[in-house]
């Protein structure tokens, strides 16, 4: 069979190795009945289904034609970068580096750094809406997570909490 959408392909299979990986790793855990569901059934059932809905795009991407074959484009490296340098900030702004002497800067400045950073990823950076957008991100993700669900993690530079 032909692929008539590579975009769509090669998304589907992506969708079903990561649904199969995670289906398989949640195997060794006990995955327990519907009725009484053990620590693996969730992302067992995740991941199965993440699978089948790759392979049904995998399937339709050979099935459905379409204008230009849907070629697959060159690599956005910035945004790529930009967004994985900002997930790594926040882990390292969120918990600190202690073999490095760096303390955890906590939730709200971890929030911050991170906004900042992934927000060079676009095309356009007006750091006045980088601000309103992180200090939104900063407030509900403390209302979600410190106040509603209780978690105990830092919020504010240990330097400044003690």
């Amino acid at each position: 069979m032909i692929i008539k959408s590579q975009k769509d392909f090669f998304s589907g299979l992506l969708y079903a190795v990561v649904g199969s990986a995670f289906a398989i790793g949640a195997s060794t855990y006990k995955i327990g009945t519907s009725a009484r569901m053990g620590p693996g059934f969730f992302p067992m059932l995740l991941g199965v289904i993440l699978a089948l809905i790759g392979l049904y795009i995998m399937f339709k991407a050979m099935v459905v034609k379409t204008p230009d074959g849907d070629k697959i484009g060159k690599w956005a490296w910035k945004p790529l970068c930009f967004i994985i340098a900002g997930n790594l900030l926040f882990g390292i702004l969120l918990g600190g580096l202690p073999s490095l002497g760096l303390p955890a800067m906590g939730l709200i400045v971890a929030i911050y750094g991170t906004t900042l950073v992934v927000s060079l990823a676009g095309s356009t950076y007006n750091i006045k809406e980088v601000l309103i957008l992180a200090t939104i991100l900063s407030i509900a993700s403390y209302c979600a997570f410190v106040w509603l669900l209780n978690l105990q993690f830092p919020v504010w530079p240990t330097f400044i909490t003690g």
